[in-house]
């Protein structure tokens, strides 16, 4: 079973654990701090992947496109904490605190952060949160987030960059994006605006460099890449079918065999032939 331990009077905590392979997109309009207890978390992005496993902590920026696939492993199951830093309060924090350098980071993606009692300590503050009966006060809440902030930018030099940014998506190159990112499951309104554009001019836009409605390509391509991994790769397809933009396998299977005339199981066996 697969589940989320939460409180509506503090929401910006989350402990999610599962006894299966599981998981999900995430494009977040917040940073989210992560801690992983248990088991094995997999960070699926554009051009490479991340493993994390018992004791690692990672700061996923906010709007990076991801992948998020969690696994039990050595017959324990997989268990995460959440953090989400609301925008508004690290965007107070940075006023009166500047950033140490200007600019972007040298890459995008996850920051891994070394192992620390400072984190551990920060994430064993939290679970008491789970447990509040009346909303947590304002006042506190951005005492955390202070705490939050700088014991990461004590730990990694590149924090700054990404925590103090805090642009609007502008107006991007929408076949390079699109290229780069279809894998991903999100919605045609999500795409919209990650590429600076409103969902009606997106659609037209779309139409225009690729001649085909975005569902259409957006199939397409994800189909051609599972058909990749499992030719080349000998990939299974309970393996790679949410890392390729699909809910669920029985989805996936119908549209592949539809598009291929031929069932993803069935493919290893034809390139044997």
């Amino acid at each position: 079973m697969t589940g989320k331990q939460l409180n509506r009077y503090a929401d910006l905590v989350v402990v999610c654990h599962g006894d299966r392979r599981y998981g999900g997109e995430l494009v977040s309009e917040e940073h989210v701090l992560v801690s992983v207890l248990a088991g094995e978390l997999k960070v699926v992005l554009a051009d490479r992947t991340h493993w994390y496993g018992p004791g690692d902590t990672l700061l996923l920026p906010r709007r990076q496109p991801a992948t998020l696939l969690k696994y039990p492993k050595d017959g324990v199951a997989y268990r995460a904490m959440f953090m989400k830093l609301p925008t508004a309060l690290v965007r107070s924090y940075y006023t009166q605190h500047p950033p140490a350098a200007a600019g972007r980071p040298a890459t995008t993606g996850p920051l891994t952060l070394p192992k620390s009692p400072l984190l551990q300590s920060l994430f064993a503050s939290l679970l008491p949160y789970l447990e509040l009966e009346q909303q947590l006060p304002e006042t506190l809440l951005a005492v955390k987030i202070t705490e939050v902030l700088e014991i990461l930018r004590s730990l990694h030099p590149q924090s700054d960059a990404v925590l103090a940014d805090f642009a609007e998506p502008g107006k991007v190159n929408l076949v390079e994006f699109m290229e780069a990112n279809y894998m991903f499951n999100l919605p045609l309104a999500r795409f919209s605006y990650l590429t600076g554009r409103s969902l009606t001019t997106f659609k037209r836009d779309f139409q225009k460099a690729f001649q085909l409605s975005p569902q259409r390509w957006l199939t397409h391509k994800r189909l051609a890449l599972a058909h990749y991994q499992l030719a080349e790769k000998r990939r299974k397809p309970v393996e790679l079918y949410l890392e390729v933009g699909f809910e669920n396998l029985a989805h996936f299977s119908y549209a592949f065999k539809k598009q291929f005339g031929y069932s993803p199981t069935a493919l290893p066996k034809l390139a044997d032939l």
